[in-house]
């Protein structure tokens, strides 16, 4: 600080320890990047989803016309979420100086003064709205791309379907079989010599053919189960898929077991123009909502075969760093052009066919990975495919955490 009016300069390490006794955020920007956030700052952003450690940029923590609008006037003031329900009084100011810098202070409720508080609860029930309007939103997407795969699910039922039914016919024919042999052997055991009826009996068996059956029959179950276990995972795994978020909860999770449940539900869709590579490696079961991450998993698969004309190869790949793991899905695809990669996660924006898309998917998995505080990236380059990357925490952070 400058001497001012006869005043002195404070030392920095003064401002800071100052700064660290306020229970108000404070958090000064230089160029939209992060330069200085006291520790109570430090403490409230880290309960918002789409705060990172290593990238922390002013336009992730507010609205987009927050920073127009303290350009315009001076200031900006309004409350916002950030995570777990919670809203946080923030107020932007822009600093008169020759870097350019930026302040934001952020206050909690209980700071917060008389005036604003009408203010706040009516932001506390428009939340409570808006999250019911989502967990809405959510499931109208996810019956959407159930019907979207409802030909290919009813394929990949009728097909197991159609071979047990098959062999069920065949196992008649094996039944009458043996039971004509079985009654060969009992008038052999009803004649006064059982001897004089080998011939019959041979003939009979070979007449029969029960050698062949003996070799057949054991195969021939061995396939029918195979065939109602898979239509089972398939009904088991659309159950999971579509069930609501109340019936869900905060679970520890096997990624992979998740990622399987999904690739199970979309193969139809996929084998017929893609190549499916699996690259797992060695993944903690991580605390998160299965079915909600399904859907993320969903959106990506059926975007990256959605994006291969003709055949290509779609390549599914995790990893675990630090306290982080990570899902990836590349696919061989046109790609996304550079005008067009910055408004994919906008609701609504879809480049696809009228009929064919909601424009919703990215964003509702966007939204869905924000809640899980991880996030999305995406690599593009038209004409050689895309690239989507999942990084979630291997813990959820706890509210008290995040207080």
């Amino acid at each position: 600080m400058n001497p001012t009016n006869g005043t002195q300069a404070v030392p920095a390490a003064t401002m800071d320890a100052a700064l660290a006794h306020l229970q108000e955020g404070v958090l000064v920007y230089r160029d939209g990047q992060l330069a200085y956030a006291n520790p109570a700052a430090q403490a409230m952003c880290r309960s918002h989803p789409l705060w990172s450690e290593d990238e922390q940029r002013l336009e992730d923590l507010l609205p987009s016309h927050a920073l127009p609008q303290a350009r315009d006037q001076g200031q900006w003031s309004d409350f916002v979420p950030f995570g777990e329900g919670r809203m946080l009084a923030a107020r932007l100011f822009l600093l008169d100086d020759a870097q350019g810098h930026t302040l934001l202070l952020l206050q909690n409720p209980g700071f917060v003064r008389d005036g604003d508080k009408e203010l706040l609860r009516r932001h506390e029930e428009l939340n409570v709205r808006l999250t019911t309007a989502q967990e809405k939103l959510l499931q109208s997407e996810k019956m959407a791309s159930i019907g979207q795969l409802a030909a290919g699910v009813a394929h990949e039922v009728n097909n197991p379907i159609g071979y047990v039914h098959s062999n069920l016919g065949t196992l008649q024919e094996y039944l009458n079989s043996l039971f004509a042999l079985i009654d060969s052997y009992e008038r052999a055991l009803r004649a006064p010599d059982p001897a004089t009826m080998r011939a019959e009996i041979d003939a009979a068996r070979e007449r029969l053919d029960i050698d062949f059956i003996s070799r057949d029959l054991p195969q021939l179950m061995t396939e029918s189960r195979e065939g109602i276990e898979r239509v089972k995972r398939i009904v088991l795994d659309l159950k999971d898929f579509s069930r609501t978020d109340r019936d869900s909860a905060w679970k520890l999770t096997d990624l992979h077991a998740s990622l399987d449940s999904t690739l199970n539900i979309v193969s139809n869709e996929l084998r017929y123009k893609a190549r499916l590579v699996k690259n797992y490696g060695t993944l903690p079961m991580i605390e998160c909502l299965p079915s909600e991450l399904g859907q993320v998993f969903m959106n990506l698969l059926l975007n990256a075969g959605q994006a291969i004309e003709g055949q290509g190869t779609i390549t599914v790949s995790t990893g675990h760093e630090g306290d982080k793991v990570w899902v990836e899905v590349a696919d061989t695809g046109s790609g996304i052009p550079e005008s067009t990669l910055q408004r994919i996660f906008d609701p609504f924006f879809t480049t696809k066919p009228v009929g064919t898309g909601t424009g919703l998917g990215l964003s509702i998995s966007c939204g869905i990975v924000a809640k899980h505080d991880g996030r999305i990236t995406v690599e593009s380059r038209p004409g050689e495919g895309s690239r989507f990357q999942v990084i979630l925490p291997v813990r959820r952070r706890k509210p008290a955490e995040a207080d």
